[in-house]
């Protein structure tokens, strides 16, 4: 079973601090997140006193030198990909979101 949210983010192009931030992410030296939400629905084990959050309201995730939970990390950082189409976009938003559907069917069916 994975744990944990997966995001992709994107900064935005053109802009002085997104470069900047970028090369250093690039170059390791910023990879904390820190993750806005309010807890929507979660579950608390009797025996391990570990809280799972369930569902939840997504609203920011920034990056940070520091993040409060020392596992939120940038894991891998690319370069911007433009695409010549709105074709390739599209197809590229339905696969990610049948991988969405498959990972919510999962969970449950569980």
């Amino acid at each position: 079973m994975r744990a944990g949210l997966y995001v992709e983010g994107l900064l935005s192009p053109g802009v002085a601090r997104a470069q900047e931030v970028h090369m250093l992410m690039k170059a390791g030296a910023l990879d904390g997140l820190s993750i806005g939400f309010q807890t929507v629905k979660a579950r608390t084990d009797g025996k391990t006193g570990v809280r799972r959050i369930l569902e939840a309201d997504l609203w920011e995730i920034s990056i940070v030198t520091f993040p409060m939970l020392p596992s939120a990390r940038v894991s891998n950082v690319k370069n911007a990909r433009f695409f010549r189409d709105k074709e390739t976009e599209l197809v590229r938003t339905m696969r990610r979101a049948a991988r969405m559907m498959k990972l919510s069917d999962r969970r449950t069916h569980r």
